[in-house]
């Protein structure tokens, strides 16, 4: 901790990702524990948090992130779509193919920023906003995979007519982004994906990830 820095403010932060990690929530008593802070300043923290709903208390006193985070994080979406963007720029033109950066939603997948190409006659109309299960296209697959620690060479999940008929789909997760779940991939009109494709989009899942950092 330094001189330019608040410490209360940085406690509250931690009390947020410590309960950002949990399922169940935390009682006062395990937040001063991984905090090395006592009680009363726990429940001054979760207090203060409590009143700009960024934190809520159950019946059982367990703290956990509170709705407030989610309004915060709908602000998110602008600036990794920002950040996104000259990636999936040049994934679309190298390959021809509309490319995505696709975040987790609850439990769907949505399409935060998308790309189509410039020179190609015809391409997939994939907008932004776009929401499916995340069991379902290659998108939402890649998450999953990357969720459950399956991600391994090569890194990418295909996929063939599970959105669109006749569309094909190819995406790797972005990784090691903090508080991010997403997956970066292209979907074209193609009845497989070319081999350089998911290799391509690995590449452009790790600029993505790269400018997030």
């Amino acid at each position: 901790m330094t001189a330019e820095t608040s410490q209360t403010l940085d406690r509250g932060l931690r009390v947020l990702k410590l309960l950002a990690d949990t399922d169940h929530g935390l009682t006062v008593t395990e937040l001063s524990n991984k905090l090395g802070v006592n009680r009363t300043v726990v429940y001054r923290l979760l207090a203060t948090l409590e009143q700009h709903a960024l934190v809520r208390r159950d019946l059982g006193g367990r703290a956990r992130v509170g709705l407030g985070v989610l309004r915060l994080g709908r602000q998110v979406h602008p600036l990794v779509r920002e950040a996104a963007l000259p990636a999936l720029r040049s994934l679309a033109e190298d390959i021809g193919a509309t490319a995505h950066l696709t975040l987790v939603d609850g439990s769907e997948a949505l399409a935060v920023a998308v790309v189509e190409p410039t020179w190609t006659d015809y391409h997939v109309a994939y907008r932004t906003g776009f929401r499916h299960p995340l069991d379902r296209g290659a998108a939402g697959r890649a998450i999953l995979a990357a969720r459950q620690n399956l991600v391994t060479d090569p890194g990418y999940a295909l996929t063939h007519g599970e959105l669109e008929a006749g569309a094909s789909g190819a995406a790797a997760p972005l990784v090691g982004v903090t508080g991010i779940e997403g997956s970066v991939g292209v979907v074209m009109l193609a009845d497989s994906v070319p081999e350089r494709v998911g290799p391509r989009v690995v590449d452009a899942a790790r600029e993505v990830a790269d400018a997030l950092r």
